[in-house]
C-alpha cells in the first residue's frame, strides 16, 4: 500500500476527483483549505489581499499498482495548466488499522 499527498489549486478540485474515480481509489482524506507555495514555480497560494488563491490537499492510501497511473494523470493535467500549481507525492504505509 502506499499514501499519495497531492496538494493543488481549489481550482483543480473535481478533475483530481474525477482522476480518483476513474482510477478506482475510492477512499480518501480532503484537507479543504491549506496554504502553501511551490519550490519552483507558481504563485504562492496564502488566501491573502496579496495572494488570494487557495489549495486544498487530498490524501489517499492505495494499492501500489494503483500509484503510477495516478501520478501520470495528474502530471498530464498539470502540464495543461502549470501555474496553478498541483504537486503529489508517495509514500510507504507499513500497517494499517482497518
Amino acid at each position: 500500500m502506499k499514501a499519495i499527498l497531492i496538494s493543488y489549486d481549489q481550482a483543480f478540485h473535481e478533475r483530481i476527483i474525477e482522476i480518483l474515480t476513474h482510477l478506482n481509489c475510492r477512499g480518501f482524506t480532503r484537507f479543504e483549505q491549506v496554504q502553501g507555495r511551490g519550490s519552483k514555480t507558481g504563485d504562492p497560494h496564502y488566501g491573502s489581499h496579496a495572494w488570494p488563491a487557495m489549495c486544498s490537499a487530498i490524501i489517499t492510501v492505495v494499492d501500489d499498482d494503483r500509484v503510477d497511473p495516478v501520478l501520470d494523470a495528474l502530471n498530464a493535467m498539470d502540464k495543461q495548466t502549470e501555474q496553478l500549481g498541483l504537486r503529489a507525492f508517495v509514500w510507504n504505509i507499513e500497517k494499517s488499522a482497518w
